[in-house]
């Protein structure tokens, strides 16, 4: 039996790299200022909880394999890590902690999928663009996200070992459960996040 503990993210602004400005934007003309800057604080807030609650499991680093949403097989997974967690990003500031403890940090998604699902959030929101069809762009995001969740699914399979324990720090927009073989064990560390996005606890 393969051990899956998925763990929910909501990025930060240190993670959103060259998306962060139209990000910000569009929440401060939806929101305002006061609202962005409470927005930034229980970000902050949500990933001191992660930190403490895997922590608090105990879990044995040595058989610790990290996945991480947006890290893509390359050879080169731990420099992107170090460079984003310079940046200030929790997420990675957790996965070089962990990793430092003995875990494996696993390249996780398929970077040509990465980069069109990145030229996809730089054209802006559905509707923005000229000539644009609302519709078919949020058809191509929704084609993304499912053909990103299986190759998240195929690269566990093939990388997480019988007695290993896997930690995948995923957005709540994937669904990549039903895509996993029968034989991995798949735990969330906050059930009630999962059931607010509508995927299986």
């Amino acid at each position: 039996m393969r051990l899956l503990i998925r763990v929910p993210i909501i990025h930060g602004a240190q993670d959103m790299g060259s998306l962060l400005a139209q990000t910000r934007q569009d929440y401060l003309g939806r929101f305002g200022h006061e609202k962005w800057l409470e927005h930034l604080k229980s970000i902050d807030q949500f990933w001191d909880d992660i930190r403490q609650t895997i922590a608090a499991l105990e879990l044995p680093c040595a058989s610790l394999r990290l996945y991480q949403d947006g890290l893509p097989v390359c050879g080169k997974e731990e420099v992107i890590a170090r460079e984003v967690a310079g940046q200030g990003s929790k997420n990675h500031i957790l996965l070089l902690e962990l990793v430092a403890k003995g875990a494996q940090l696993m390249g996780t998604e398929d970077p040509a999928l990465l980069l069109q699902e990145y030229q996809l959030h730089q054209a802006g929101p559905p509707g923005t663009q000229r000539n644009d069809d609302p519709t078919r762009q949020q058809e191509q995001g929704r084609k993304l996200l499912i053909e990103r969740d299986q190759f998240i699914a195929q690269r566990i399979h093939r990388t997480l070992l019988t007695d290993e324990i896997g930690l995948l720090f995923l957005g709540l927009a994937h669904n990549v459960e039903p895509l996993l073989n029968p034989d991995i064990l798949v735990k969330n560390l906050f059930p009630s996040l999962r059931a607010l996005s509508g995927a299986p606890a």
